[in-house]
């Protein structure tokens, strides 16, 4: 068990895993870019921008200075998907452990986080671990029962970070489909805008749940082509975190999905919210990993099209709803 840990990342997500290894008596790094806001983090100990309701504990020393770390024998990955590269590229070091919580694919190259880390040469695959399920940062601070996966090559690995995050309202689960981890937590944001869209156009849980249905059948087929076990996707990282960020107004996802149905355009919704939503960026790289390995996502498709505005809310839904005729199971789960 790592008697420090470094949380990169000093955002809702990573403020909300550094107050949770904090309440356990773990000491713990928060990291953050902002000098600033890190310096009123340190006086109050409160992130008022993220998580104004909760105090950080003792145990966590808000810091913006990365050689702060060196002195932690685990880090958490906690920032946006296309900013791990360059984090990791200032980092002076590598921990023994590096634990991902970030959910996304990389933009410029439509990796997963895992592959980021891997590419940096610090770790071996028994060195990482990936952090995902249905965690809305603002229920975790609350105590809200949940639960989440650890996912990782090497099952002790997994172990670890089990007995790291596990609390009496935060039951972990160890996982060995480190790609269907991290393709549920990625793609699942994609379709949370979908459901946001179907919200905002004043629709009913009927079309909700065909949304959600159909995406979950997207979902397993790309993953399935991404080297993912298809029925990871029915669990935590991929049913439970879909059903979760699709649900929930806390979500980020969901909420840009329902501003643009209202007329928002992206950009305008985006800069609203003021916080990064992985999904806008997730639509084109999965729409891209899609196309070049031949998997039908019409979806996914008529999503991102939403959102680079090649289409509007309602020419997509009628572009959906009028596909010629198809059965339910029709397709195959391939993993290459």
């Amino acid at each position: 068990m790592p008697e420090c840990i470094g949380v990169i990342g000093a955002g809702s997500w990573g403020t909300a895993l550094a107050y949770l290894l904090g309440q356990k008596g773990v000491p713990v790094w928060l990291w953050g870019r902002d000098p600033e806001r890190i310096q009123a983090l340190q006086r109050e100990h409160v992130n008022r921008r993220y998580l104004p309701e909760v105090v950080l504990p003792d145990t966590v020393t808000p810091t913006a200075d990365l050689h702060a770390l060196t002195a932690c024998e685990a880090w958490v990955l906690a920032v946006p998907s296309g900013a791990v590269r360059s984090v990791l590229n200032r980092l002076p070091y590598g921990a023994s452990l590096c634990i991902i919580a970030a959910k996304g694919l990389e933009p410029d190259t439509g990796k997963r986080m895992s592959e980021v880390v891997l590419e940096t040469g610090r770790w071996t695959p028994e060195q990482i671990a990936v952090l995902s399920g249905p965690n809305l940062a603002v229920e975790l601070v609350r105590g809200v029962p949940t639960a989440t996966v650890a996912a990782a090559y090497h099952l002790p690995t997994a172990e670890t970070v089990q007995e790291l995050f596990m609390t009496p309202t935060l039951r972990v689960y160890t996982n060995n489909d480190v790609v269907g981890v991290e393709l549920g937590g990625a793609l699942k944001n994609v379709y949370a805008i979908g459901a946001g869209m179907s919200d905002g156009l004043g629709f009913g849980d009927n079309t909700k749940g065909a949304l959600l249905a159909r995406g979950l059948a997207e979902m397993m087929r790309l993953g399935a082509a991404l080297g993912a076990c298809p029925e990871t996707f029915m669990g935590l990282t991929g049913v439970g975190d879909l059903f979760a960020t699709a649900a929930s107004r806390l979500s980020r996802n969901y909420r840009l999905g329902y501003a643009v149905a209202q007329g928002k355009t992206p950009q305008q919704a985006l800069q609203e919210l003021g916080q990064v939503a992985e999904g806008y960026f997730t639509a084109f790289v999965a729409q891209r990993l899609a196309h070049q390995h031949g998997i039908d996502t019409p979806l996914l498709n008529a999503i991102a099209e939403i959102l680079n505005g090649a289409r509007s809310v309602s020419d997509a839904l009628q572009s959906l709803m009028t596909r010629p005729p198809r059965g339910e199971r029709e397709f195959r789960f391939v993993r290459t």
